[in-house]
């Protein structure tokens, strides 16, 4: 069968720019920090590389002290009264607690006297208070320094006591926080997000910030685009060291020198909650904390633009590479590729996110999958239609070969390319009276004809197994044993002509009504003959040759000579004979001269056949 050919070029450089346009546009996304279908995506795969790299140790100096359950119960209810706050700063404060990040909004005033003293409290020690911006949709989740259209102040009073920042969250389509702004654009110009302004208060030391980091104090921390902090949480909920608001109040806390004290509620159905990979419930103050201890520790996810930008180049070659290797190889061979390689680099990304490098495991996917998919389904299109245009081609090729040659070389292009002796049986047969009989048809009705006739021949070789080599004119030469696994080719050959015999008389009796001339003559000889392609390289064709060949179409002059329908050399009755086989009784056997050959040859003659009549003669 004639291979396919590939697909074409034009078709491959469209394909290739498709893919290069598709990628190429969501790499520039994830550049720019733009939310797009890919971090749908990439939330669950962060997720789930999060919990394979498993938990991690806080630092030390990291404190959350809890308003939770028991101290709403021990105080009588939310919010505690601030004189109570002010209380438990001071007893921070005397615990060696080095700076106090409180994470509540302190918005609406209450008693002077519980305000002034809450104030008194608060700078006694280094101190940041949580403010709160609101912002348009979505804007928190873009990559990018939010700008709020309002925000919510602490009371001016507290403003005057201690530092501010913004405590908003980035989260995700699914409410899990990605991120923590460090920079925010607010209604009083440029101001530092909550985690950032407790951070660089307890090191002492202002924020130096670059493209894709903040130092503090000597510490360079990796930020994501636009100055945010990506967020890798320590575990579940109180992972960082928690101590309960009233165990302090009490006078039961435990010793906080030099810590950094992040206060907050944690009580039910008080304070707020956001779901992480480790926990469905964590407090909001744990996610604040978790920013803090990253800045502190130095240590955090790096997703700078560097990585970003390896992130769309690596996407875009997968992308590339791969409806390349979908057009250019077979897909049995470039699929199972692809797959590997998308295996590997997912498994790259799990193997880096455990080093604190987040590259995007969903950018590949979304980039390279679609391109190629689509390059998949157009090969097998083009294919296809390959295939449907060559099996016409072929169907319309092998009506010039016999059916069994045909099958023989397609599932086997090299057979006989070298010539090949072996033993075969060979039946010669041509039409008696046919040469009167086509001048009274005239032209066109002679082909019809002749088209009748060689389907009878083929119809009836085909029941016996064996191989019409060529027809010529009202004459075919068939040939049993060269290609077919059925043995006794000899007794296969003879039956066969037996029921050439039979339905061909049938057949003419409807070809003329009236009695006439036409008639089939038989010759059949066994014996070895020489299987070879004749011809040039670019046009071939298979040839049945040897002395048997000749005897055989001999013989059937030896039929016309003695008056016979059939005549059978004795050497393929002997072979008959082999194989077990004992044909119907000769009407006569005698030494024949053959044209061309010295020696006479013994010759079995049937003169009635079934369905036949005696004394036909002709051309």
């Amino acid at each position: 069968m004639r291979r396919l050919s590939r697909v074409p070029l034009p078709a491959i450089a469209l394909a290739c720019l498709a893919a290069i346009a598709w990628a190429g546009w969501f790499g520039m996304m994830h550049i720019g920090g733009q939310r797009s279908v890919v971090d749908r995506l990439e939330a669950p795969l962060t997720d789930l590389r999060l919990l394979i790299a498993g938990r991690r140790d806080a630092p030390d100096e990291v404190v959350i002290v809890a308003i939770d359950d028991a101290t709403v119960a021990a105080e009588g209810g939310y919010p505690l009264d601030r004189r109570r706050l002010a209380r438990l700063a001071q007893q921070l404060g005397a615990a060696g607690a080095s700076t106090l990040a409180v994470d509540i909004l302190l918005v609406d005033p209450t008693e002077t006297e519980a305000d002034t003293a809450l104030v008194e409290a608060l700078a006694s020690l280094p101190s940041v208070i949580a403010a709160a911006g609101r912002f348009r949709q979505d804007s928190l989740q873009a990559v990018a320094a939010p700008t709020s259209d309002d925000e919510l102040w602490p009371l001016p009073q507290f403003e005057q006591a201690a530092a501010i920042g913004l405590a908003n969250v980035a989260t995700d389509a699914g409410g899990t926080p990605r991120h923590l702004p460090l920079l925010f654009h607010s209604q009083r110009g440029l101001l530092q997000g909550f985690p950032l302004r407790a951070a660089s208060l307890h090191r002492r030391a202002d924020p130096v910030l670059t493209a894709d980091s903040v130092t503090l104090g000597g510490n360079p921390v990796s930020l994501d685009a636009r100055w945010h902090l990506p967020l890798r949480f320590y575990g579940p909920a109180r992972s960082i060291r928690t101590v309960s608001a009233q165990e302090v109040l009490s006078g039961r806390g435990p010793s906080l020198s030099g810590s950094i004290v992040v206060l907050g509620v944690t009580a039910t159905g008080v304070g707020d909650t956001f779901p992480t990979p480790f926990d469905p419930v964590t407090p909001g103050v744990e996610v604040q904390a978790t920013g803090i201890a990253q800045l502190l520790d130095g240590r955090s996810l790096a997703r700078t633009a560097t990585i970003r930008r390896v992130d769309a180049s690596l996407s875009l070659l997968l992308a590339l590479g791969g409806v390349l290797l979908v057009l250019l190889v077979p897909l049995t061979g470039s699929l199972p590729i692809i797959g590997l390689v998308l295996v590997a680099v997912l498994g790259g990304t799990v193997m880096l996110f455990a080093g604190d490098i987040w590259m995007s495991a969903a950018l590949p996917l979304v980039a390279a999958a679609p391109p190629i998919a689509l390059a998949g389904f157009a090969r097998q299109v083009h294919e296809r239609r390959q295939a449907r245009t060559v099996l016409t081609a072929e169907t319309a090729l092998r009506r010039f070969q016999p059916a069994l040659l045909a099958e023989r070389i397609a599932t086997d292009p090299n057979y006989l390319k070298q010539p090949v002796e072996q033993w075969a049986a060979v039946l010669f047969l041509d039409l008696s009276g046919f040469t009167r009989h086509s001048e009274a048809l005239g032209p066109a009705r002679t082909q019809s004809f002749l088209k009748a006739f060689h389907t009878l021949v083929v119809d009836t070789v085909a029941d016996h197994q064996g191989v019409v080599m060529n027809f010529m004119g009202d004459g075919a030469m068939i040939v049993f044993g060269i290609v077919e696994q059925a043995g006794n080719a000899a007794g296969r050959a003879f039956a066969a002509g037996l029921a050439l015999a039979g339905r061909t008389h049938s057949w003419i009796e409807t070809q003329q009504p009236e009695p006439g001339d036409l008639g089939l003559r038989l010759g059949l000889h066994a014996g070895p003959v020489v299987l070879a392609r004749l011809g040039h390289d670019a046009h071939q064709q298979i040839s049945v040759s040897g002395d048997t060949v000749n005897l055989a179409s001999r013989l059937m002059e030896v039929a016309k000579a003695e008056g016979a329908v059939f005549a059978v050399s004795t050497a393929s009755i002997a072979a008959m004979a082999q194989d077990g086989q004992s044909p119907a009784k000769p009407d006569a056997v005698h030494l024949a001269t053959i044209r061309g050959r010295s020696a006479a040859i013994e010759v079995a003659l049937w003169r009635h056949l079934p369905g036949e009549t005696a004394g036909r003669t002709g051309d």
